[in-house]
């Protein structure tokens, strides 16, 4: 089998798209979860970058940080787009979920993620509950997400045990963004750096 390189400075991983598109049954919720849901209504770009990296960095999340302020105001000012943030009992944020309808008649789950400190502890089930509730309109005919390699592990297995089912497989190369200082070298130590 030949192994395609990756340029110094870039980072390849696999994206796999899943996608449902039955309405999935409501499931009662993780007894005892301490976590509620913050719907963030046209937020300031500073405050959703700043949940964005608290969630995301552990995983190379870096794709908003690269827009500009405007391009950022465009996506999450959109009325098609909603941003929830997760708060704990004590009201710090520590989690995102972010729906996208501006493709109708379809809805992207387009960030869904927890600080990694609650990984394992069920919070995710509870999340993805509270995503499909939201995600499933009665103008909506399929729910969409995309993980990669990047991800944690269990992503991929998390979202298929939820009633996602794998349709797309592709690669995707991009400029490491610890190089460009979108975000810190010592971010995702789980995947190396390579200098250029």
């Amino acid at each position: 089998m030949p192994l395609d390189p990756v340029k110094p400075g870039w980072i390849a991983c696999i994206v796999t798209s899943l996608d449902m598109r039955d309405r999935t049954k409501p499931r009662p919720s993780v007894p005892g979860t301490a976590l509620r849901l913050e719907r963030w209504t046209a937020p300031s770009v500073d405050r959703y970058r700043a949940l964005f990296r608290r969630v995301g960095e552990p995983w190379l999340w870096f794709s908003r940080l690269a827009l500009s302020d405007s391009e950022l105001e465009a996506v999450i000012h959109d009325p098609a787009v909603e941003i929830y943030a997760v708060v704990d009992r004590a009201g710090i944020e520590i989690g995102m979920l972010e729906l996208d309808f501006r493709t109708p008649p379809h809805c992207e789950l387009s960030y869904f993620g927890l600080i990694p400190e609650l990984a394992g502890k069920g919070h995710g089930n509870w999340l993805m509950d509270q995503a499909l509730m939201r995600a499933w309109r009665k103008d909506v005919q399929r729910v969409w997400v995309h993980t990669c390699t990047l991800d944690h592990p269990a992503a991929l297995g998390f979202y298929q045990k939820h009633g996602f089912h794998p349709y797309a497989r592709a690669i995707e190369t991009f400029e490491d963004p610890r190089l460009s200082g979108l975000l810190p070298c010592d971010a995702a130590p789980q995947i190396p750096l390579i200098e250029r």
